[in-house]
């Protein structure tokens, strides 16, 4: 089972989350904004609704700042719950594990780490001011 292509992961320095400032992804050569930075977490997951009002994004802020954007179904279940998933790393590789079957997704490359036939696919993001 495979989904989505991955496209560029978000850069490796974190830019800090300044007031005003949006998060924003990369969607068929456009940046869109999709919500103020404002509303991430450190350590959690927010689901925004991409522009075709079908699809959803999964967000994450790790706890070093840097910013992740995947897509929020999981392929295992169907569900739309990767964003309530956990975040964690291994070898290196930070993850989201969905809050579901618990498979890990790798945030900069949409690999599962369980899987490796698996993947969701992943969005470039960055802050805006």
């Amino acid at each position: 089972m495979t989904t989505s292509t991955v496209t560029k992961p978000s850069p490796a320095a974190p830019a800090p989350v300044t007031a005003g400032a949006s998060v924003q992804l990369r969607l068929d050569g456009r940046w869109l904004t999709m919500c103020a930075a404002s509303l991430l977490t450190p350590g959690r997951g927010v689901a925004v609704l991409l522009p075709d009002g079908r699809r959803q994004a999964a967000l994450f802020l790790d706890r070093a700042g840097r910013l992740y954007a995947v897509d929020n179904r999981d392929p295992f279940s169907g569900a739309a719950v990767l964003s309530r998933g956990l975040l964690g790393s291994a070898r290196g590789r930070v993850f989201v594990a969905s809050p579901l079957l618990k498979q890990r997704f790798d945030l900069v490359t949409g690999q599962c780490l369980d899987d490796d036939e698996v993947r969701v696919g992943v969005y470039e993001v960055r802050l805006a001011a």
